[in-house]
């Protein structure tokens, strides 16, 4: 009987769920009713309003046409008037002259016919008629203001409906993803000429493959791109991965998303273990700060916050590495006596890995490197077989030292302020570099038995890290053209 009800209910349930997807569908039919609809009138009126444009540059072009033949009308006419009244003119004094010369011709007295003949000869020498130009000024012809639309005709016989953009498809493989910068490339699956810009879409993620119904970080838009690719700079290399997709857009309407693709981008986040440090190091976020009174203030909260430590905030929780496990020093007390120490909380077992530190070169000491989880609370950086590091000291005199197994090895290089770190676990390489000109400082080449941590130390001073970077590929190169070969710096490993 039991059996038989639970069976039913799972029938209850499944017909439940199938008559909800159903209504589901149903809503969104009628929602796709309701958007046909609104979609269609849209297009309605923006048809409407594109002919309206179309007539109304027809009617402009038209009345500019109109006026030109009207003027080029206006001027002939007043031209050809003008030479009709300066002939009418001429015309008549030569009638005159022609009457008085008959008259002249025709009369008997002898005394003023010589007299008479010379005025009429030097009047006729002096009449317009024989200075005038017996040739129009200006043509009648106005073949010239004529028009043929025929080419123009096709072309209006030829407008219809803009074609949606074909959907672009982004190309995996010439994809790059370096020095924190990610060049996405994509090709249409054939040539459109018809394409004005291209919208781009991006956003972090920690799985691989296609996007989840529900993904933490929303989609990043990037509009008014004008090729096929295009460089992302400026991102946070936060998450394992990244999805892309683009889409293509003419002057109407944009076509459909690409297919997402989603990159990697191999990045070493990790941030400090405020439990791990030194009572006079202040610890937020990735900062530190000498405090002498430290201490006394930390001491006083130390039972305060046991319970709110960083490793258990939900926000550490919601983004938990496999490599970020419980604090590397869980069950033993912070670093102590002259060990101004404080850890990352991510250990590297494997890869090739890169943070940078900003530190303050007025220090009294600072220390960048790696320990091992076994480094001692009392230990101090460089000083013992379990950590490598580069070691600034400003006190009674200025050194600056690569350390290990307290064996110093002094660096001839200008300090900077801030120190590139590249680990290649693998490799056993353990490379400082000046970040801003990727000048190589020092190199230690050893073998790590064990995963280590990223280490700091500051006494009177302060320091900053940046993490989430990538190995920078002149790093790469560099490390590469090494590879192999020996080091002078391999006397302190």
């Amino acid at each position: 009987m039991e059996d038989q009800k639970e069976s039913l209910r799972k029938i209850t349930n499944t017909l439940a769920l199938k008559n909800e997807e159903i209504q589901n569908f149903i809503s969104s039919l009628k929602q796709n009713l309701e958007n046909v609809e609104a979609n269609a009138n849209r297009a309605q009126e923006d048809l409407e309003g594109e002919f309206s444009s179309l007539c109304s540059v027809l009617d402009e072009l038209k009345e500019s046409m109109l006026t030109r033949i009207k003027q080029e009308k206006a001027a002939r006419v007043y031209e050809l008037q003008n030479q009709v009244s300066t002939c009418t003119k001429a015309l008549e004094s030569s009638e005159e002259l022609l009457e008085l010369a008959n008259h002249t011709l025709c009369s008997s007295e002898i005394d003023g016919f010589n007299q008479a003949a010379k005025d009429i000869k030097d009047s006729v020498t002096m009449a317009p008629a024989f200075r005038l130009s017996l040739k129009p000024k200006v043509s009648d012809n106005m073949s010239h203001m004529m028009v043929d639309f025929t080419q123009e005709r096709d072309m209006l016989q030829a407008i219809k409906f803009l074609p949606v953009p074909s959907t672009p498809e982004i190309q995996v493989s010439e994809c790059q993803v370096c020095d924190n910068t990610v060049t996405v490339v994509w090709t249409l699956p054939e040539p459109d000429t018809k394409i004005d810009h291209y919208i781009l879409e991006h956003r972090r993620t920690n799985h691989e493959g296609p996007p989840r119904v529900r993904e933490e970080h929303p989609w990043m838009v990037v509009e008014g791109i004008r090729q096929t690719e295009h460089m992302l700079t400026g991102l946070r290399f936060d998450t394992r991965f990244i999805t892309f997709r683009v889409k293509a857009c003419n002057k109407a309407v944009a076509g459909d998303f690409s297919e997402p693709v989603t990159l990697e981008t191999n990045a070493f986040l990790f941030k400090l273990d405020s439990s791990s440090s030194h009572q006079n190091l202040r610890v937020e976020d990735l900062s530190v700060e000498w405090d002498s009174s430290g201490g006394k203030v930390q001491e006083m909260r130390k039972e305060k916050n046991r319970t709110s430590s960083p490793m258990n905030s939900p926000a550490r929780n919601a983004m938990m590495s496999p490599k970020r496990a419980p604090s590397a020093r869980v069950g033993r007390d912070r670093f102590t006596a002259e060990s101004y120490t404080v850890l990352g909380d991510t250990m590297i077992d494997a890869g090739q890995h890169y943070w940078e530190v900003r530190f303050d070169k007025e220090s009294k000491a600072f220390a960048v490197g790696v320990a091992l989880r076994s480094l001692g609370r009392f230990d101090q950086l460089g000083k013992s077989s379990a950590s490598w590091c580069l070691h600034l000291n400003n006190w009674l005199q200025q050194s600056f030292t690569a350390k290990h197994n307290n064996k110093a090895r002094t660096l001839d290089c200008p300090i900077p302020d801030r120190v590139g770190v590249y680990c290649g676990f693998e490799e056993g390489i353990l490379s400082f570099y000046n970040s801003r000109t990727k000048q190589l400082l020092h190199t230690f080449r050893t073998k790590f038995q064990q995963p280590v941590i990223p280490a700091f130390m500051v006494w009177n001073g302060s320091f900053s890290v940046q993490t989430g970077l990538q190995v920078p590929r002149v790093v790469q190169s560099g490390q590469r053209r090494s590879s192999g070969t020996s080091s002078s710096n391999a006397s302190i490993n």
